[in-house]
């Protein structure tokens, strides 16, 4: 009766939820269906046994590419290229899109004083709770669904297709239980996303390691992401460790429903340290950092770890290279020498480290966003405070936090590879990572100028981290051509060793980004504050 009573109301607040929230999930679902359907024309691109051979060599000799996107068990046909392609970063889309969704239908509602409304008439403490979690788990299986028939459609097996797309549904309902549990832990929305999301990333990056390192099989099993890659579809097709993504996912969300009943209504689990008995940021300077302190600190010890992670990697990358035979055969026909592989593998780790780096920024500039509709801009600016040096302070730090994370990682990786006798010097490592830097300011100077001039459409403000992810890690695996690959700003990011390096194009994107900021702060300046 009492479990009865928690749930109260729970069917109505679900069509509400799906109705508000529903189209929200809907971009993630077109991005799997995507993501897992265009790999059918890998035909097309790679139409011969030697195309696809140099192709699977590549993949081979770069072990980045394991990191993003698993082991590559069969290049040989679409649907074993659609199961390298799309299974874990599809799993990574539906993820992301359901930890979003089960934050702003929980903790969001909290935070914006919404819950207590709802809690006011014949709703049940576990009600929000519950229909998040309903939403998001049938979200799930049509994700699946519609990903999968879609892709069959579009020509792949049935058997491997589904396969691919059940992973996806069963990755995303893992990180529902985890999303729900981190609701219940985080003081606010911002704190439980960045758990959840964490959480995600570290799985990620652990699992990709892994294969690429071909660590012990405890390693593989510890890690619920690792179960979906040991599906492997159009391989074995094992359909077995879904049980397992099951299993985990009841356990997680039995957690979550405990500690709803048991924490402070408004409060997480864990309590956010109380602020100063009187305020002590007396500039627009100081402020932003205050707002910003707690994300700047977590994404500081993040890139350590990645600086390690990917260092140790690198120190790796010959014994990796040397047990690849189809990589061994290309270099004995004279395709490439393993200092140029070596040097490849740098560029493209430090790009995915510079992609990764963008994201704090444009959420810092997302803050300031948020600042605003909560009406706590508007009594600054009605001080003496300028606008221009208001927005300045938030741009400044939405610059200089990635770029000193992009800094560190590379100075960690640069330490490591110089220390393993792989040819690499420490300044030339280094050196690249500093050439990166401007790449990323252009994906977060989109950000600023979306905010700045236009933040009704907000969402555009991750276009930039969009469309750099896609074009400079997806795009080479479709043979794009260079005009479109160059739209990303990492596709100008020249690779230090190389004597015929173009440094032109770092000169051309910060030209970009030096507009992009124009617009933002000429935008900011002459529009009105707080209009959604």
């Amino acid at each position: 009766m009492a479990g009865a009573t928690a749930i109260a109301g729970t069917p109505p607040l679900l069509r509400a939820e799906v109705k508000q929230d529903g189209r929200l999930l809907v971009p993630w679902a077109l991005l799997t269906t995507l993501l897992s359907a265009s790999s059918m024309i890998y035909p097309l691109v790679f139409p011969s046994d030697q195309d696809k051979a140099a192709f699977a060599a590549a993949v081979g000799a770069n072990p980045a590419m394991a990191i993003i996107f698993g082991p590559a068990y069969d290049l040989s046909t679409a649907d074993g290229f659609n199961a390298w392609r799309a299974l874990s970063l599809g799993g990574l889309l539906a993820a992301l899109g359901v930890i979003f969704a089960v934050t702003r239908a929980t903790r969001a509602q909290e935070d914006s004083g919404q819950a207590e409304l709802l809690a006011s008439g014949v709703m049940g403490r576990a009600s929000r709770l519950a229909a998040a979690v309903w939403m998001c788990l049938v979200f799930s299986i049509v994700l699946g669904l519609v990903t999968g028939l879609v892709t069959v459609a579009f020509g792949g097996g049935w058997n491997a297709s589904m396969l691919i797309a059940a992973t996806m549904s069963a990755t995303a309902w893992m990180f529902t239980g985890v999303a729900a549990v981190t609701a219940q832990l985080g003081s606010d929305a911002r704190t439980a996303n960045s758990l959840a999301v964490g959480t995600l990333g570290v799985l990620f990056i652990a699992r990709g390691v892994a294969y690429a390192l071909e660590a012990p099989d405890w390693a593989i099993w510890i890690n619920p992401l690792a179960w979906m890659t040991e599906t492997k579809p159009a391989v074995d097709d094992n359909w077995w460790p879904l049980l397992l993504a099951a299993a985990l996912t009841l356990v997680l969300l039995a957690v979550a429903f405990v500690l709803q009943a048991r924490r402070e209504f408004g409060a997480g689990a864990i309590a956010p340290r109380p602020g100063p008995a009187r305020g002590s940021a007396r500039s627009t300077w100081r402020l932003a950092l205050r707002i910003n302190r707690g994300p700047l600190l977590t994404w500081t010890i993040a890139f350590i770890g990645l600086g390690f992670v990917f260092g140790y990697l690198a120190t790796s990358v010959n014994d990796i290279l040397g047990g690849d035979a189809a990589l061994q055969q290309a270099l004995a026909s004279g395709a490439a020498d393993s200092a140029g592989l070596v040097s490849a593998f740098l560029v493209t780790i430090l790009s995915l480290v510079g992609i990764l780096a963008s994201i704090p920024g444009v959420q810092t500039m997302l803050k300031v966003r948020t600042e605003e509709l909560e009406d706590r801009v508007e009594p600054l600016i009605a001080t003496a405070t300028a606008r221009a040096r208001y927005f300045a302070s938030n741009v400044v730090i939405a610059l200089a936090a990635p770029a000193v994370y992009v800094l560190i990682a590379g100075l960690l990786i640069a330490a490591l590879t110089a220390s393993a006798d792989i040819g690499v010097e420490f300044g030339d490592a280094f050196l690249q990572a500093v050439a990166t830097v401007p790449a990323v300011w252009t994906v977060i100077a989109i950000a600023v100028a979306v905010i700045g001039a236009r933040p009704q459409v907000v969402l555009a403000s991750w276009i930039g981290v969009l469309a750099s992810f896609g074009l400079t890690i997806l795009g080479p695996t479709f043979n794009l051509w260079d005009w479109v690959l160059a739209i990303s700003p990492f596709w100008h990011v020249p690779g230090v060793t190389d004597p015929d390096a173009d440094w032109w194009g770092l000169v051309w994107i910060s030209l970009v980004t030096v507009l992009f900021l124009a617009i933002g702060f000429a935008g900011f300046r002459r529009r009105d504050l707080a209009r959604t």
